[in-house]
């Protein structure tokens, strides 16, 4: 049980540290930013973000663990897919705030999401072959990144 309790916890710090690292290195613009551009209708305030982001990292984290911890050895091989695709997309995830908020590269950010969000399906569709509530955690990820591509691409277009 300690053991299990120990891998669900640093596997949500993982996730959860890659969004406070990418948020504290990136606040400054991301306060200007805001200040200075044009943003489409359906902007949350300011503060829902943190929140939606905190518990879209914990049900990532979750979920990677519930797949990191599946030991049928049938699934060795998918488990290592479907992590290493999980990984990539939460590098992938963390350099979308520089290149958004530090670079200001709307267009760029904008197929980056595209990119992200084919990362997360993967993730899903590779989680569902091992735990299927692993994979439906990853959904409201899923839709939020979508929406975040609305955003994104109307900041792109208006600005």
């Amino acid at each position: 049980m300690k053991d299990q309790i120990k891998t669900y916890l640093v596997s949500v710090l993982i996730a959860m540290g890659v969004g406070a690292l990418a948020a504290y290195f990136t606040s400054d613009g991301m306060r200007s930013l805001y200040a200075t551009i044009l943003v489409p209708p359906l902007v949350p305030p300011a503060a829902v973000f943190p929140l939606v982001w905190t518990l879209l990292y914990a049900l990532m984290g979750i979920s990677a663990a519930m797949i990191w911890r599946e030991r049928n050895p049938e699934n060795r091989a998918n488990r290592k897919c479907a992590l290493g695709i999980y990984a990539l997309s939460l590098f992938v995830n963390f350099s979308w705030c520089f290149i958004f908020f530090g670079f200001r590269s709307f267009g760029f950010a904008f197929v980056w999401l595209l990119f992200l969000l084919i990362l997360i399906l993967k993730t899903i569709v590779e989680y569902k072959k091992i735990n299927s509530v692993a994979a439906y955690l990853q959904i409201p990820y899923f839709i939020w990144v979508c929406f975040a591509g609305y955003l994104t691409c109307a900041i792109w277009l208006m600005n």
